[in-house]
């Protein structure tokens, strides 16, 4: 069979024996993220057509306006996991607090649980830029038959079992790792199946592309203003092309295919940077060292940094190898 005929369903069955746990659970966990991925873009796709865009009039968590495709696509994130009778917990960018989920039978049995963030990019939602879903999968830590805590989410991101992303774009795809390589499938909207397109993703061990809001350039850190002006050096294969979207997902992606480093550092604006680390910076890491990348905060790893709050900010590097660790190196020398 090619690999363009390879149904996500079918990869899944093929390569069940490279995930550590019960590859049915696996099968579940994914299915309902490709299912309600499905749903989502149905209504992304759309969302110019109807008075589904636009702010929801409530702010979420993190005092940001919430546009109306971000409640919708968080509710059936959180239905369709809830359904499936799989996880047993789920913390949203959505939501203030976790939401702990009773299995059918009643006694807690289900052992996995997901942080999502269910509509990432969502501000570019009216300007039809590509937005996405990004999503992290974990064994809970607690002893199963008992509600789940607040220890089940905060979790070192190494801990990982499963993590991805969908970008819903000109093309809708979904991207995932279950640590064993990153692979990327692509949606056929004739059929509504999601078909392996990018089998064995890889980030270029170099790139030419820097993705980081310089708008932001006078609040950085020196590390990170004397990176930015390496970039633009002539030297080399310098000055490298900046490009940014603004959806960390879109720009996660493009860097993946073509090489390339993105920066979301702390700034005096935000001092612990601005992104979550657990459903936005720990799922990329994750996916980014399988895909022969790198992701710190500048000075550590992001997958070894201990999650303290559910909503917890870092800085955030990531990309192409070796141009993480020029930005370190900046960094470092910058103390």
């Amino acid at each position: 069979m090619s690999h363009k005929k390879q149904t996500l369903g079918e990869f899944i069955i093929e390569n069940q024996s490279s995930f550590k746990y019960s590859s049915g659970e696996l099968s579940s966990l994914i299915n309902s993220i490709r299912l309600a991925a499905k749903v989502v873009n149905h209504e992304v796709n759309k969302a110019g057509l109807v008075d589904i865009i636009g702010a929801a009039g409530d702010m979420n968590v993190q005092g940001e306006d919430q546009q109306k495709l971000d409640v919708y696509a968080n509710e059936k994130f959180i239905q369709t996991l809830t359904n499936r009778n799989i996880v047993c917990g789920i913390a949203s960018e959505e939501e203030d607090d976790f939401i702990s989920i009773n299995s059918q039978d009643e006694n807690h049995q289900n052992k996995y649980i997901v942080l999502i963030d269910p509509l990432d990019g969502s501000s570019n939602i009216d300007v039809n830029v590509s937005v996405g879903t990004i999503f992290s999968i974990y064994r809970r830590v607690t002893p199963v038959g008992t509600p789940v805590t607040l220890e089940d989410f905060l979790q070192k991101g190494r801990e990982q079992v499963a993590a991805g992303y969908v970008v819903y774009g000109t093309s809708t795809m979904l991207v995932y790792t279950t640590g064993d390589g990153v692979n990327g499938f692509t949606l056929n909207p004739a059929i509504g199946s999601f078909y392996l397109s990018h089998p064995d993703m890889q980030f270029p061990e170099n790139g030419t592309i820097y993705s980081v809001n310089e708008g932001n350039y006078i609040h950085f850190p020196q590390g990170i203003k004397n990176y930015i002006k390496y970039c633009q050096e002539e030297e080399n294969d310098r000055p490298y092309t900046s490009r940014y979207i603004g959806s960390l997902v879109s720009d996660f992606h493009r860097n993946m295919i073509k090489g390339g480093v993105y920066l979301y550092p702390q700034s005096s604006k935000n001092p612990n940077g601005k992104l979550r680390l657990l459903y936005e910076c720990n799922p990329m890491a994750f996916l980014a060292e399988q895909a022969n990348g790198k992701a710190s905060d500048g000075f550590v790893r992001t997958m070894d940094v201990e999650p303290t709050e559910l909503h917890q900010r870092v800085p955030f590097i990531c990309g192409s190898k070796n141009m993480v660790e020029k930005a370190e190196e900046f960094m470092r020398n910058a103390k």
